[in-house]
């Protein structure tokens, strides 16, 4: 069967066809824009028409897409930004209109889960040792859930916690770069929702760390000298605390000009990575684990609903 997923968070939204047959699913296109619909949310509690101009512009390209490739079911998923918005009708009615179908606006629990199955079914069984914390980085919030993968994915606990890179970029990180005050507020909210998360989630029973989305993938990617952003190479690859520790560092004195030139930085991701590496760190540096980027994510989760549906 021929899926489509997508994804819509409060930076990017990204689209995923693929092709499912029992426990395998191969990949025919994934694509990813940087819409920042959540810009402003954090202020305002509603999506600006700018934001939304540019998230409907991305769903009449996927629309084309999936026409094109012939997709026979299709899921959309929206996270953090849509939950709260007080014009969220207006988001869902322009999708609607775009797709033919609402997305589906889903609680933090119900998207750690996808996340969770989506990372681990996509990397070596001997690559990742039991239980396993997943943790997906988004532009709003951050999802931790802690599971198994035996015969089946067993999750064990999942929580939600707002900080994202996007959150804490537009609430703290202004200068350019950054003055250390305003580090040190990032850090402040930080330490609050990892121990809001761990109140939820046993984060001391991990024995291994994965982290999906876009912040721990570049973060890797810059850790291991890519030439340029390419999954394949991304996908299983390690990073330690000293090197994530090391990086974040570098990334914090440098000025936008800089961290634009870097040769796998997503042009959206240039304002908000050092938001994100300061989230990645304080949870490596509260579990002890060094963390394991994955490629796959929340898309495929998604993707492998629409299989077992059918």
């Amino acid at each position: 069967m021929r899926v489509g997923a997508i994804d819509c968070g409060t930076n990017s939204i990204r689209l995923l066809v693929a092709d499912v047959d029992g426990a395998h699913l191969e990949e025919v296109v994934r694509e990813m824009t940087v819409v920042r619909l959540g810009e402003g949310v954090d202020r305002t509690g509603a999506f600006s028409q700018a934001a939304l101009d540019r998230t409907f512009a991305a769903c009449d390209a996927y629309a084309a897409t999936i026409e094109d490739l012939g997709v026979e079911r299709l899921r959309f998923v929206a996270t953090s930004a849509s939950r709260d918005v007080s014009n969220r009708e207006a988001f869902i009615d322009g999708v609607r209109a775009r797709l033919g179908l609402a997305p589906e606006v889903i609680s933090g629990a119900e998207e750690a889960g996808l996340s969770f199955r989506g990372a681990v079914e996509g990397l070596p069984r001997d690559r990742v040792a039991m239980p396993t914390l997943v943790v997906d980085i988004g532009g709003g919030s951050t999802e931790f859930v802690l599971g198994d993968r035996g015969l089946t994915i067993d999750v064990e606990a999942a929580v939600s916690v707002n900080i994202g890179c996007v959150r804490m970029t537009e609430r703290h990180l202004h200068g350019d770069p950054p003055s250390p005050q305003e580090i040190e507020s990032v850090e402040a909210d930080v330490a609050a929702a990892l121990d809001e998360a761990a109140a939820a989630v046993p984060l001391e029973r991990a024995r291994s760390l994965v982290g999906v989305a876009g912040t721990v993938t570049t973060l890797v990617a810059l850790i291991h000298g890519l030439p340029a952003y390419d999954p394949a190479e991304i996908h299983g690859r390690e990073a330690t605390l000293a090197q994530i520790d090391e990086l974040t560092q570098r990334l914090l004195v440098m000025p936008r000009a800089e961290r634009a030139a870097m040769p796998v930085m997503h042009p959206g991701r240039v304002d908000v990575i050092g938001g994100g590496a300061l989230v990645l760190r304080a949870i490596m540096r509260r579990t002890g684990l060094p963390v394991i980027a994955s490629e796959t994510d929340i898309l495929d989760g998604v993707a492998r609903t629409l299989a077992v549906e059918s």
